[in-house]
This record gives structure tokens, sequence and C-alpha cells, in this order.
């Protein structure tokens, strides 16, 4: 039982850091899961560990709604950026893998913007912190994702 334990464990850790580049999958919980997964299977970790975690992922959770929509305001953009922004992530991710990564929510929120009654100029300038909002939130969930995936890994093996 304790191998199929740590198995699914490993999957939650994989499946949350892939979760953490896309904007559909709460990346940090469900690489938290695993960490709560792999407790129930070997007790690696004390009860202090556990809840400082929660807190990091609630607080990332939180974030992850504020910063986006701050850089997007901070610049000038409008909610057209950022729905603009995931479309093009989205888009990017599925039809031009790596680069669409970057250039996706970038070009999607300009799109936004342009929809959203924008002067091109100030659709660029909303775009552009609606990319860097958006690129600050990835960071932040891929990094939290990592060193949990760091301390499954040290304890695993």
């Amino acid at each position: 039982m304790e191998t199929i334990l740590i198995i699914f464990a490993a999957l939650f850790i994989v499946a949350g850091f892939i979760g953490s580049f896309l904007p559909v999958v709460p990346g940090t919980p469900v690489t938290y899961c695993g960490l709560l997964i792999l407790q129930l299977a070997t007790q690696p970790f004390s009860a202090t560990f556990l809840i400082v975690w929660a807190l990091i992922v609630a607080t990332i959770m939180v974030l992850d709604n504020v910063i986006p929509a701050y850089g997007t305001k901070k610049f000038g953009g409008s909610a057209y950026g950022i729905s603009g922004s995931i479309v093009g992530m989205l888009i990017g991710i599925f039809f031009f893998p790596p680069i669409g990564m970057i250039v996706g929510p970038l070009a999607g929120a300009f799109v936004g913007e342009i929809v959203g009654g924008k002067t091109s100029d100030r659709a660029l300038k909303s775009a552009v912190g609606s990319f860097a909002g958006l690129l600050v939130n990835t960071l932040m969930k891929v990094i939290a994702s990592g060193v949990m995936g760091y301390y499954f890994v040290v304890n695993v093996f």
C-alpha cells in the first residue's frame, strides 16, 4: 500500500508542477496534495512543515488572482487584456510550444485590448503589463511547486 501511495504522490507532484504553467490546473495545491499523500505513506514531514506549506500555498492561491490583475491595471489594462492573455497562453502552449508560452500571453493581451477598444500603443502597454503579471505569477508557482517537488524527492529516495 505504501508503494501505491508514493506513486500517487509522485503523480500529484508532477501534475502540480505542470499545472504551475497552465492556468486551468491549480498547480501548487495539487503539488501540496502530493506531499500530503506522501505524508500518509511514510510520515516524513512535521506538522509545522505541513502547516507552513499550507499557508504558502494559500497565499499563492490568493496572489494568483491578484498579481495578473495588478500588472494589467498598473499598465492601464482592462479585463479584456487579462482574458486575452489567458487565451493567448492556452493557444501558445498547445499550438506553438515552447515559444508560444511567452509570445501567446503577450499577443493575446494585445488582441484583447484592441477588441476592448484601445489604440495600438495603449494596447501594447497594457499587454506588457498583463504579460509581466502573468510571468511573475507563473514564476512564483513554478518555484513553490519545484521546492515541494524537491522535498518529495529527498524524502522518497
